[in-house]
């Protein structure tokens, strides 16, 4: 498999963490979103979004959205499950994951912050600041009901594929995370596995250090 994908994109970032974690093997292959590698044609008929992640199958099928992506690697590799049996833990785990997916990381967007600043000529760092801000406040009491070493219990799951990489995005946007206990305390047993270590923004290949 192919992964399409941008080191510092949060999306990117969850993907890649389900594969690690799963011990799926794939081809790294870089979309620089900041030169506009995503708008390109080839990308666009990967992606007909421009997006990242994109998997693209042996059978030459491809995937898009990291939702999509993930628990397709969940059906296909069971182990480690991202989604806990029980069905109302699995209901809160894909609840949590979508607290990021569609509350707070899509305001943070590079397409959105630029149309913010560019075309309405306001200030898009105040309105990501704001709605991140918000929304992990949010999370952080949301989470409490079911948290123990991890989102869900103590075992990693869809909902700490999704927080992770937000709790790392936020602070790229001055948000202060340390505010946040339960959210920090698992990120920190998060930072223990070797699948989110290998995972990690940094550690990519096309990674540019101080950016």
């Amino acid at each position: 498999m192919k992964l399409y994908n941008y080191w510092r994109s949060t999306s990117s970032h969850r993907v890649r963490i389900a594969l690690h974690l799963k011990g799926i093997p794939y081809e790294y292959v870089a979309v620089n979103l900041l030169e506009g590698k995503q708008h390109e044609a080839d990308h666009r008929a990967r992606s007909p979004m421009s997006k990242v992640p994109v998997l693209e199958l042996d059978d030459g099928h491809r995937i898009t959205e990291s939702m999509a992506i993930i628990e397709y690697l969940d059906d296909i590799q069971a182990t480690p499950p991202l989604l806990p049996r029980d069905p109302y833990l699995r209901a809160r785990a894909r609840m949590l994951a979508e607290m990021v997916n569609s509350g707070i990381q899509p305001l943070q967007n590079r397409s959105l912050n630029q149309y913010i600043k560019k075309v309405l000529g306001a200030d898009d760092k105040t309105f990501t600041h704001h709605w991140i801000e918000q929304g992990l406040h949010a999370l952080e009491v949301a989470v409490a009901e079911t948290a123990s070493r991890f989102c869900v219990g103590d075992e990693p799951s869809l909902a700490d594929v999704y927080v992770v990489p937000q709790m790392l995005g936020s602070r790229r946007f001055g948000v202060d995370v340390e505010v946040l206990p339960t959210l920090r305390r698992i990120e920190d047993a998060c930072a223990e596995l070797k699948g989110f270590k290998d995972a990690a923004p940094d550690r990519q290949p096309d990674a540019q250090p101080g950016a």
